[in-house]
């Protein structure tokens, strides 16, 4: 069995280890390349690596890439026309491909079909984006071609249902993180928490909001920073004598990023910007915090920040047009959830919660149990679930 994607990403690795430790299968992983700093930081803001190890514990080969702009942001990135002759060679007699956004996922598609090697998808699209019609009729040619398919959620299985397929040829693959490490490092950090929140200048107090992510559109960060200068209007207005205090910490970069900190600091805002933060000094953000806040569109396919936000006991505020609303956030009892562009019920959201109404650490406990169900080895059982079903049913 081998596993098609674009370059080793923090969040499937998890995953590829639990197929590797599988008896019963032989397991192999192929990219298309294995990007430098300056590829790895495109959208972040800036050039880094990631600090966990992400070629450890499975095994995989890295395939030739003859992109004249090799990249994994862009569709022309990933350019392998080999890979006809590499399932060939190792005799695969299934494959699981990373969605279709770049183009090795579809040369892995097209060569499955002339070698008759089922072919599994993997990808993140949901119903929530608007689509032209010419790129619906494409799509559901593209969509139709795969032998079995992966949702990663409830808004991605609506979207494999748009285009006609069957509840039979889905095998729930759910968006997942590495929940025994976040765990693990947020038992190890709570202890620090006030140390950690006195760095960033969070009062003992404040209830401290979280926005983690790359600076870009889709992420909305300029429209959360006046959503949270407006909560923090409404509640003098509602209650001048006795003002809630919250403080917003944005972690991340990118371009929007100096758009945000002149703006807070021209204002006076009680907003900490932190920068890049990687993976084993993101839990800190995490510990320091009481909600984390997504306020993206429909480009914010699933939103795995809430899954880490989740497994480190913090609730979640999300838009309706974040993938993972419908399955992650249960009002009042894991998250919020508002309509994407009313950013005057994000203000109203954002002043109930600091007004001490909702028990964010119950809410937060709530939130860690129900992560647990979205797994690495629950993940790795449907892709299975998946093969053995195109095995069994050639087409």
């Amino acid at each position: 069995m081998a596993f098609v994607t674009s370059h080793p990403i923090q969040y499937q690795v998890p995953v590829f280890r639990h197929l590797s430790e599988r008896d019963d299968i032989h397991f192999e992983v192929l990219f298309a390349m294995l990007p430098d700093a300056a590829a790895q930081g495109a959208g972040f803001g800036v050039e880094f690596e990631w600090d966990i190890p992400l070629l450890e514990g499975y095994p995989y080969s890295v395939l030739e890439n003859v992109s004249k702009r090799p990249g994994v942001t862009h569709y022309t990135g990933c350019d392998t026309p080999a890979i006809d002759e590499e399932l060939r060679r190792r005799e695969i007699d299934a494959v699981v491909v990373n969605g279709w956004v770049v183009k090795t996922c579809v040369q892995t598609l097209r060569a499955c079909r002339r070698l008759g090697i089922p072919c599994i998808v993997r990808g993140e699209a949901n119903h929530l984006r608007p689509r032209p019609w010419w790129k619906k009729v494409l799509q559901r040619q593209l969509i139709r071609r795969y032998d079995a398919y992966l949702p990663i959620g409830t808004a991605n299985r609506a979207f494999y249902r748009s285009y006609g397929v069957a509840d039979s040829q889905m095998f729930d693959a759910r968006y997942c993180i590495e929940n025994a490490r976040f765990n693990q490092a947020a038992c190890l950090a709570n202890p620090r928490r006030n140390t950690i929140r006195q760095q960033w200048g969070i009062a003992p107090d404040e209830t401290c909001y979280l926005f983690c992510g790359k600076f870009e559109l889709k992420k909305h960060p300029v429209e959360l920073v006046h959503a949270f200068e407006d909560s923090l209007s409404n509640d003098r207005l509602q209650h001048p004598s006795t003002v809630n205090k919250s403080r917003l910490l944005m972690v991340g970069d990118g371009e929007l990023r100096p758009q945000c900190q002149q703006y807070s600091e021209s204002r006076s805002l009680p907003i900490t910007l932190t920068g890049f933060l990687n993976q084993s000094e993101i839990v800190d953000a995490y510990i320091a915090s009481d909600c984390l806040v997504l306020p993206s569109d429909h480009g914010e396919t699933w939103g795995l920040v809430v899954n880490e936000a989740m497994a480190c006991g913090l609730p979640a505020i999300v838009s309706d047009q974040v993938g993972c609303a419908r399955d992650l956030i249960h009002e009042s009892q894991t998250g919020f959830c508002f309509s994407f562009g009313d950013w005057d019920a994000l203000a109203r959201i954002l002043n109930e919660v600091a007004s001490g109404r909702f028990d964010l650490k119950s809410m937060g406990n709530n939130a860690r149990s129900q992560i647990a169900e979205y797994s690495p080895e629950a993940a790795a059982q449907g892709i299975l679930h998946a093969v053995d079903f195109c095995l069994r049913n050639p087409a």
